[in-house]
């Protein structure tokens, strides 16, 4: 094996080996960048827990009624051929 031989296996070793450095490199980067971005969302969950166990209970409201008039039990809805006649003569063309 030569000289030139040597130097050019060398070379390949030492670039897969900084390869795989730097992949560890990056790796430990990236794990870094996602441990800080938990613990964040940890401490928010923590404070906005902190803030709703502080604040009074909410008492449920009532219900608004409805705009509509509600129906009364004992009103029939009107025949088909008069609801018919009031929605052409409330201008609806249908």
């Amino acid at each position: 094996m030569s000289k030139e031989d040597r130097d050019r296996a060398d070379a390949r070793f030492n670039k897969a080996a900084r390869a795989a450095s730097d992949a560890r490199a990056g790796k430990t980067v990236q794990d870094a960048a996602t441990k800080a971005v938990l613990d964040n969302m940890a401490r928010l969950k923590a404070l906005r827990l902190a803030r709703e166990a502080a604040e009074p209970p909410k008492t449920p409201t009532a219900k608004k009624a409805s705009a509509k008039s509600p129906k009364k039990p004992d009103e029939k809805a009107p025949a088909l051929s008069e609801w018919l006649a009031g929605q052409q003569s409330g201008g609806r063309r249908t």
